[in-house]
């Protein structure tokens, strides 16, 4: 599920989390149809990456709604284990709606970018549209934020990590 630091903060704090439009990313029987080889990990790989970008898509509406002041500029993905989803092949491949708020005891861990990755997802968050849209260049300051891996915690790690920010 696509969030933000502080749609993490507010998920820690009440332990619950609802995305918007109760919109996740998961391996669908449509992803694993789009792709003529690849694994269950690989096809992992490819729906939190559908995670990461729907992130900054998340960042840059804070952006467009509060101004840049206060948004951190890391992705977060927060990986669950949830049985009651609907693939929406509409959307995309990857895309599933959630039937109803995740808790923490879902949760199975949280990814999120290491501080060097800011300056790049500043770029990206300010060029995913275009991205999407097609435009080369655009795609190219998105690859960059790409090329940064999300690392990896541990549900309980979370509200350190939190304080730590």
């Amino acid at each position: 599920m696509p969030a933000t630091i502080e749609l993490l903060e507010g998920f820690v704090e009440t332990d619950e989390f609802d995305p918007m439009s109760r919109t996740a990313f998961a391996v669908t029987g449509a992803l694993r149809e789009s792709y003529s080889s690849g694994d269950d990990d690989e096809l992992e790989a490819v729906a939190m990456g559908e995670a990461a970008r729907a992130s900054l898509r998340l960042l840059a509406g804070r952006i467009a709604d509060r101004g840049a002041e206060g948004v951190r500029m890391r992705r977060v993905v927060i990986a669950a284990d949830v049985d009651d989803v609907t693939p929406r092949p509409d959307l995309d491949d990857a895309v599933v709606r959630l039937a109803a708020p995740v808790t923490m005891r879902q949760v199975a861990s949280v990814h999120v970018d290491l501080e060097d990755a800011e300056s790049a997802i500043a770029r990206a968050v300010e060029s995913v549209d275009e991205a999407d849209l097609g435009d080369p260049e655009a795609e190219f300051v998105l690859g960059d934020a790409e090329d940064h891996a999300l690392a990896w915690y541990a549900t309980q790690e979370v509200p350190f990590l939190l304080d730590l920010l």
